[in-house]
């Protein structure tokens, strides 16, 4: 992979990074999700060389300590909503992309963008964004309820994928006590009439 195309760091030097950012199972994940991403990507007409190198860093801040997280939203100048702030799981995706940013010197803003808004979602997500989006929640490591069925239904179609994915989100985080908040809100807005066509598990 040429990070160098997305970064200024080469592949190796940035491999290192992450592995010092994260634990042994989050790193393969990250590696999991860029060779999803790679697969999602040219399927449905993303740019696979970003969707790997987004995939590859979506989860950069996710093995640093919460306020180190809030500290680098914070000291980026942006503010997070009350939900936001109630949901720590959220802020690993904004520290990521500011991180990627002014750490990593990515200047590509659909990348940013799909580093973001990986955990959430929004409304109005690019190809990219979407990709990186289920490349994370069907990488080849999930094993949660229905990550199978999740993952075939991706492969079947993405905007299917998308709307199941984003309703099972929305159901964990009402069963565990937690917001959706408002980019998880306008997205289950924008696919709650999508039917989902795929067969049945068995």
């Amino acid at each position: 992979m040429d990070t160098e195309k997305f970064c200024r760091l080469p592949e190796e030097e940035l491999k290192s990074v992450l592995k010092s950012r994260m634990n042994e199972h989050r790193y393969a994940h990250s590696l999991n999700v860029a060779k999803r991403a790679v697969f999602l990507a040219k399927k449905y007409g993303a740019d696979p060389k970003k969707a790997e190198f987004a995939g590859l860093v979506h989860d950069i801040c996710k093995g640093i300590p919460n306020e180190e997280q809030l500290s680098i939203i914070k000291n980026a100048g942006i503010e997070l909503d009350e939900d936001t702030l109630k949901s720590p799981a959220l802020w690993h995706s904004i520290a990521g992309a500011v991180y990627c940013e002014h750490e990593l010197g990515v200047t590509d803003k659909d990348v940013l963008n799909a580093v973001r808004y990986h955990t959430s979602g929004r409304g109005n997500m690019s190809i990219l964004e979407k990709v990186i989006y289920m490349a994370d929640l069907t990488s080849a490591e999930r094993n949660y309820p229905d990550a199978e069925y999740t993952r075939n239904l991706t492969d079947f179609d993405l905007d299917q994928g998308i709307a199941y994915g984003v309703r099972w989100i929305a159901g964990d985080l009402e069963r565990r006590g937690f917001p959706k908040g408002k980019d998880t809100e306008a997205l289950l807005e924008e696919y709650k009439n999508v039917l989902i066509t795929f067969e049945e598990r068995k």
